[in-house]
């Protein structure tokens, strides 16, 4: 299971957030390390497209995707240098698949450090900046010495060294105007500002009116207007404390809570489909009386494999997929009418899985 970390500076509200993401029993107190050794969780996906597939089927199951969560310790300045949790912070966010900026903007005088979300960007990207800059110029060392006598590494040192120089500069990769390419040569050493970014602007349970206000500043810093990187960057605002408290409630009271505050269905929700889809994640369904399910797949994997997701043996056998695209079978009926209507497709092996296909696969082992 694919799991995102959630990172910053001590009390910016890491640990509630990740309380009312899995509904575990992480320390949340107002002082810095409270979160000495990470916790890992795991979140549901929300996906209103699932329950009305099981409503349809009048499915007896219903099983939603999620994701892992890991909550860090708090992130300090000159953590790269083993300031705070030094090297034991870094080798735990090096295990996550994505980063999750969460950015205190909320006041409160009995809370220690700064309330300027600006500022804990700052020292978030410059930290993990630092960090990666130890990395490449490692890595740039024994490259230039191998191009001597091997030629094909070249462009691996010319990526290295354009990474090289952004990175003494203290600016993070994915806001640096690398290509693609460069990206892409540097994806195996794991560099942890080589990715996407997720922000979470956190502010307080008065100060709901702020969230457009401080959401435009983050994301205006992370992703001016027409900036190659603005694609990459994902910024959301809410109050970590509101979200804690609804998550503890159940399902009627909760949207009742919501929707007083004037706040939908929650940031929650939202935020757990971003960084879903952050990872590159993607959702198809299977549906019937006995089970509705969501089925996690990585954008552009063909048909076998996502098979695979379900049996090893389903892929092995592959014959073929039976598919239709979620909407067009909800606004249909049910799975037989569909296929009466000529409305289910039979899709081969090289056929690229989309969000939101339900299927059903043949297969012969």
């Amino acid at each position: 299971m694919e799991r995102f970390g959630l990172v910053g500076l001590p009390n910016a509200g890491k640990s509630s957030l990740y309380n009312a993401l899995t509904g575990g029993g992480a320390l949340a107190a107002p002082y810095a390390f409270a979160t000495k050794d990470p916790n890992i969780g795991v979140a549901r996906v929300p996906d209103t497209r699932l329950d009305r597939l099981a409503e349809m089927s009048r499915s007896k199951n219903v099983v939603h995707a999620a994701v892992q969560v890991v909550d860090i310790g708090g992130l300090v300045e000159g953590a790269s240098k083993g300031e705070g949790l030094g090297n034991k912070f870094l080798a735990n966010i090096r295990e996550v698949d994505a980063i999750v900026f969460v950015l205190r903007a909320f006041r409160d005088t009995d809370v220690p450090g700064p309330d300027d979300p600006l500022e804990h960007l700052r020292v978030v990207e410059l930290e993990l900046a630092l960090a990666d800059l130890e990395t490449v110029e490692a890595r740039l060392a024994r490259v230039a010495k191998a191009a001597r006598v091997d030629k094909t590494v070249g462009e691996e040192a010319a990526s290295l060294q354009r990474a090289l120089d952004v990175l003494s500069e203290g600016r993070p990769i994915y806001r640096a105007g690398l290509s693609a390419t460069d990206r892409e040569v540097l994806a195996p050493h794991f560099l942890l500002t080589n990715r996407r970014v997720l922000a979470v602007v956190n502010v307080g349970e008065d100060e709901l009116d702020r969230i457009p206000i401080e959401v435009a500043r983050v994301r205006a810093e992370l992703a001016p207007p027409g900036s190659a990187h603005e694609s990459e960057v994902e910024v959301i605002g809410m109050s970590v404390q509101i979200e804690a408290e609804a998550a503890q409630l159940d399902a009627a009271d909760r949207a009742e809570m919501l929707e007083a505050l004037g706040l939908g269905e929650g940031a929650l929700t939202t935020m757990v489909r971003s960084a879903y889809h952050l990872l590159g994640l993607r959702t198809f369904f299977t549906t019937g009386e006995k089970e509705s399910r969501a089925w996690t797949f990585r954008a552009g994997s063909k048909a076998p494999e996502c098979a695979g997701k379900i049996h090893s043996d389903i892929q092995r056998g592959f014959i073929r997929a039976d598919v239709i695209q979620g909407d067009d079978l909800l606004g249909i009926g049910s799975w037989s009418k569909a296929r009466e209507q000529g409305k289910i497709r039979s899709e081969g092996k090289d056929y690229e899985f989309i969000d939101g296909d339900v299927t059903e696969f043949r297969f012969n082992v």
